[in-house]
Order: C-alpha cells, then sequence, then structure tokens
C-alpha cells in the first residue's frame, strides 16, 4: 500500500483503509471484524444507500431550485442531508424574462423528500444503472 506523507500526516488512497487498518500497531481487528459483519448482515437497499455516501448529487425541488452537494444521509422519511451544498436558482426580471442563474454556498442542507423533484447521482453510467435496479436478493 502507498501512502502519501504530508508534514507528519499520512493520507491513505480510497479504498485502502482496510489494509491501513490492519498494518498499524495499535489496531484492534475485532472492530474492523464487526463493521463487516454489520455491513454483510444489512438490507440490499441499505448497501445501495451506503454507496451513495460522499458521491456528489444534484437534487431538484418544486419551485425550481437546484441543489448540488455530496450525499451525507438518508433519514426514514426519505428526507436528504447534502454537505458542500450549492443552490442554483432562475431569477425573473419584472418584464416576465429570467436572468442568468443565481448561485450561492450553502453548507449543510436537509431536502424534504415531499419538495423533491428529481435526483440524480453523478457517476458513470454502468454505476447509474446499478443504483436504480432494487432487487430483492
Amino acid at each position: 500500500m502507498e501512502a502519501l506523507g504530508l508534514q507528519g500526516l499520512t493520507m491513505i488512497p480510497e479504498g485502502d483503509y482496510r489494509e491501513a487498518l490492519l498494518e498499524s500497531d495499535d489496531f484492534d481487528s475485532r472492530s474492523l471484524n464487526k463493521s463487516v459483519q454489520l455491513d454483510d448482515a444489512a438490507k440490499p437497499i441499505v448497501k445501495k444507500a451506503r454507496r451513495l455516501l460522499y458521491r456528489r448529487l444534484k437534487v431538484g425541488v418544486e419551485d425550481g431550485r437546484l441543489f448540488v452537494g455530496k450525499f451525507h444521509c438518508l433519514d426514514k422519511q426519505g428526507n436528504i442531508i447534502l454537505y458542500d451544498t450549492v443552490e442554483f436558482r432562475n431569477v425573473s426580471t419584472g418584464a416576465g424574462g429570467f436572468a442568468p442563474v443565481e448561485q450561492r454556498v450553502l453548507g449543510m442542507v436537509l431536502i424534504p423528500s415531499r419538495c423533491r423533484t428529481s435526483c440524480h447521482v453523478e457517476c458513470s453510467l454502468a454505476e447509474q444503472l446499478d443504483l436504480l435496479s432494487i432487487s430483492s436478493s
């Protein structure tokens, strides 16, 4: 495993965290085994939601705004929480026309499921199709 050193800090490339934990001296292997068991026992829909973590989502709402941010969580009611979010909205002019899109940085945002009109994940086409297919297996 390659680790990038930065002034005493070690950055671990994505996907190599388990190997890095096993190599560290102060690691308790029981906690890793417990998390692996929890991942294996999770329902397929929960596994798919976990795959969305830290991915960039584009979420549209009823009033025409679009939120672009990283997926943080989804609650039982279907509300989505995004972080590092930017809001895009059309600003109407007095003459019935629309000005260019206005944007502002919001940070963390909760988007209620009742207001959501669209939701898109920024990833490859194959990953999108896999995320959309919900199988009972």
